[in-house]
């Protein structure tokens, strides 16, 4: 019997372990994860009637392939949309709290009336922003993300819109950020329509709007449950946590090093952290593992905040994003008790703050997203309970060169049986990552098919005559 190992039990590796076993019943897959648990940065915590989330608390709906996962777990019931609200989300200019203009098609506006009406901008950079319309295209290449808005839109639409809206996908700098690997749609945009505000206002007319807060889903219990759900179904899977993975090698296949003992292996999927399969790989192919550990990676934390709701501030929609250059350490914060219904005992209010690169002890973190909520509100009254979530590897970014860095790195699947899935490749969001996971296990199934053909005999091969 052919035997798959997954190493890494986050996100990819649940998709493609789960996606595996639905292809191949009878298929031997071993998952090995370093972590005493799975789901990687998924991480819900359910306390004292709060439900709290550790990384990612939500899915865009316009990427199908987490809720499709979902229906077909059976969670189609649990699935639940923010509440609605508008605006949905405030942008803080650094002297006020302004409403992110209607329309947007990702970062850009699609609606002109919006725009012009929209008090984050002013007169100049909203009569900035309309010289994208005459701005001819460039030719396609690498550019700075940063560079590519204020190219087009100008450096206040960056700032106060862009920039704010962009900086908790990818963490770090989102100026450094690779517009071909990050954004090609935007660039598709440019080369499509000679204008981004042409091409967003095309596509809303072609999409409709995603205001009110319909835009992102969730699960009743948070995003804990697809992990659970997962794991549900992968019974038949040999899964071992706890087990940190110390080399590979190449021998009638893959041998497999874990602290404990050597598993052998007919393929392998890596969905580690870049830099974990890079060292992995650091002897099997060179060039790749170069590649793979030279993908940079930024850290994030959340922290929450439980409150007496009676002593809060009113709070608008969902959450609050800050500017660039405005001080702040938090690039922006969630009212977890108003986007999503039942994450709070009645009479509490839960507010997360999202941190990026930022590296403080928990004490500190939580001293850190007061102050900001104290520049906010003016006064704060005392939380009265804190949870920290750091992530060391918290999101890999996508910076300039990005796309060679891939190449090279995805050279390794040069190695027969060898296949890379995660947030390092195609995509941070746990949409992509579970389509990666789930693109991963149907070549790793392909490829053990062939080499099972290969070893049959000959007349094992032909087509059998019908009866």
């Amino acid at each position: 019997m052919a035997h798959l190992v997954v190493i890494g039990g986050g996100a990819a590796g649940l998709s493609a372990a789960y996606h595996a076993r639905q292809a191949a019943p009878d298929l031997q897959i071993t998952l090995l994860e370093a972590e005493n648990r799975l789901g990687g940065k998924i991480l819900t915590v359910a306390e004292q009637g709060f439900v709290l989330e550790g990384g990612p608390d939500a899915v865009v709906r316009y990427k199908p392939w987490a809720l499709e996962l979902m229906c077909e777990l059976g969670l189609e019931a649990e699935i639940v949309s923010t509440t609605p609200a508008r605006p949905a989300a405030l942008i803080h200019s650094g002297g006020r709290a302004l409403p992110i203009p209607a329309g947007l098609q990702m970062v850009v506006p699609g609606d002109l009336r919006a725009l012009a009406q929209s008090p984050l901008l002013s007169p100049l950079g909203k009569a900035r922003a309309l010289l994208d319309l005459f701005i001819p295209k460039r030719p396609q290449g690498d550019e700075a993300f940063g560079a590519f808005i204020e190219r087009r839109l100008g450096r206040q639409v960056w700032e106060r819109l862009v920039a704010p809206l962009t900086g908790g996908i990818y963490g770090g700098d989102p100026y450094e950020l690779s517009t071909q690997a990050a954004f090609p749609q935007l660039v598709a945009l440019e080369q499509q329509h000679g204008s981004l505000i042409r091409g967003a206002i095309a596509q809303r007319k072609a999409r409709g709007n995603r205001e009110a807060g319909q835009l992102f889903a969730s699960l009743e219990g948070g995003l804990g449950r697809l992990v659970q759900a997962l794991e549900a179904r992968l019974i038949a899977v040999d899964i071992r946590l706890g087990t940190q993975v110390r080399g590979i090698e190449r021998s009638k296949g893959w041998l497999i090093h874990t602290s404990a003992e050597w598993i052998q292996a007919d393929a392998i999927v890596l969905a580690t952290p870049a830099g974990v399969s890079g060292e992995l790989l650091a002897n099997l192919h060179p060039e790749a593992a170069r590649a793979l550990k030279a993908i940079p990676y930024s850290s994030s934390t959340t922290v929450s905040l439980a409150f007496d709701k009676a002593q809060l501030p009113p709070r608008v929609g969902h959450g609050i994003l800050m500017s660039l250059g405005q001080g702040f350490s938090t690039r922006g914060f969630t009212w977890s008790d108003q986007k999503w219904t039942g994450r709070a005992p009645e009479g509490f209010g839960l507010v997360r703050a999202y941190f990026s690169g930022v590296e403080a002890s928990p004490d500190e973190l939580v001293k850190l997203a007061l102050h900001d909520l104290e520049r906010l509100w003016g006064r704060v009254p005392k939380p009265l309970q804190s949870w920290v979530f750091h992530w060391p590897l918290g999101l890999p970014r996508y910076t300039v060169g990005h796309q060679e860095r891939l190449a090279q790195a995805l050279s390794a699947e040069t190695l027969p049986g060898l296949f890379l899935a995660g947030a390092a490749y195609h995509g941070v969001g746990l949409p992509e990552v579970i389509r990666m996971g789930r693109s991963t296990a149907q070549r790793a199934i392909a490829f053990l098919l062939s080499k099972s053909l290969e070893s049959e005999p000959e007349d094992l091969q032909k087509p059998r005559a019908q009866a």
